[in-house]
């Protein structure tokens, strides 16, 4: 393994372990005992679901208890944007605008973290018994500094995944996510033993759990590596010019074309409206809130169609046929039986079109089910498809980067020594 891959690995490791040090910094002013305990009666359903996308730092009651989620938002919001506008969608493409673009990103996510650590630091009034609920101090001066606490937390967040996506291996946001989902597995093994021992869990359950999640698991895997090879000619030219380079033969188009986005998106865009409901005191507003709480069946239909929104939203941005159409013509390739340009463009965006109709069904199936089914056997932790969706994909996205660069290592040192 070279010296640079090495290198990118143990940065990667240390910012991770940054942030799960993060994870264990309170906020001020908190009953950790009260929120710990409300969090133990309701890992089940959606609020374990936040707490396992913050690696538990939601139980704890962290300055990173938001997570990453902010930030996921305002990229969703911005992502919209740019696809609406073609002004902003021209900024993207270029290198300096790219980088307005990402400061607007910043800024956004620095309101949408105050919005939601205000609602939070309101809510937290009625957790618990006692007038004051989870709250120890004056509830003006809490929410100041909850408020700083957590924006504080969430831009280190954001700072750690820029950074090990510049520096280290792998997406960094990604890799928070994954970090988190992770830390939460052994908390999960031990919860149910617990309860299998106390007798609140029928061995069988937990059989029936387990063979639940290993049909997920090799679901994911399968679908995740399948994938539509387009096959290409070339001309007898562009052969000549380049015998002796590899010129790949197929386009591969993946059955998930918008990977593990739409469900990230579509946890962000649920949680965001049910912080700021659960903060009201108002009783139509709280009834509201019930009825869209997680788990529920409203917010498992709303999980489900959003997941295929995105999933169709995020394909046609990451899924360029025309570019790959223009190029393809330009370097004398030809899909067999279709023209080039205008015809080529659109066969490619007709295969895509039906692979994003299985991809973003088979998203929203295994998003939602494993969890509706894993929920009604009684487990005493969250497990949702988007958790293992996540850590498979995360886990061959970051194998893959690293066989990469050690591919990238090798040529590398050929060149140094003349071969």
């Amino acid at each position: 393994m070279g010296n640079a891959l090495t290198q990118k690995i143990l940065i990667t490791l240390g910012f991770l372990f940054a942030y799960r040090v993060l994870a264990y910094i309170p906020v001020p002013g908190v009953d950790l005992d009260v929120i710990k305990s409300f969090f133990d009666q309701n890992s089940n359903n959606g609020l374990g679901l936040a707490n396992m996308f913050s690696g538990g730092a939601v139980k704890r009651f962290s300055i990173i208890s938001l997570g990453i989620m902010p930030y996921i938002t305002a990229s969703i919001v911005m992502e919209l944007l740019a696809a609406t506008f073609p002004a902003l969608g021209q900024m993207k493409k270029e290198r300096d605008g790219m980088q307005k673009y990402m400061q607007i990103i910043r800024y956004f996510t620095i309101f949408i973290t105050v919005v939601q650590a205000i609602g939070v630091s309101i809510g937290l009034r009625s957790m618990g018994s006692g007038g004051q609920g989870a709250i120890m101090i004056d509830q003006t001066t809490f929410t100041i500094l909850a408020t700083f606490s957590m924006l504080t937390g969430t831009m280190l967040l954001m700072w750690i995944g820029e950074q090990i996506t510049q520096k280290g291996i792998g997406n960094g946001i990604s890799l928070i996510i994954f970090a988190g989902i992770v830390s939460g597995i052994p908390a999960g093994i031990s919860n149910t033993v617990a309860s299998v021992n106390a007798g609140t869990m029928n061995f069988l359950s937990v059989l029936a759990i387990a063979a639940i999640m290993l049909i997920t698991i090799l679901a994911i895997i399968y679908v995740e590596l399948g994938e539509r090879r387009v096959p290409i000619s070339y001309s007898r030219k562009t052969i000549m010019q380049n015998q002796n380079k590899r010129v790949m033969n197929y386009i591969p188009v993946r059955v998930n074309i918008s990977g593990v986005i739409p469900p990230i998106f579509a946890s962000a865009v649920l949680m965001f409206p049910l912080t700021m409901l659960q903060a009201s005191t108002n009783s139509t507003v709280t009834a509201i809130a019930d009825v869209l709480a997680p788990g529920g069946i409203v917010f498992n239909v709303a999980t489900f169609l959003m997941i295929i929104f995105f999933a169709f939203f995020y394909a046609s941005i990451q899924f360029n046929a025309k570019d790959i159409a223009d190029n393809l013509k330009r370097q004398g390739g030809f899909i067999p039986g279709v023209r080039p340009g205008e015809h080529t463009r659109e066969f490619l965006n007709e295969v895509a079109s039906r692979l994003t109709v299985t991809g973003a069904i088979y998203l929203a199936v295994i998003s939602t089910f494993p969890f509706i089914f894993i929920n009604g056997l009684g487990a005493s932790f969250y497990f949702g498809g988007t958790a293992v969706l996540i850590i498979v994909q995360v886990a061959l996205d970051t194998m893959r980067k690293i066989e990469a660069q050690r591919t990238m290592n090798q040529y590398e040192v050929l060149g140094n020594v003349g071969l």
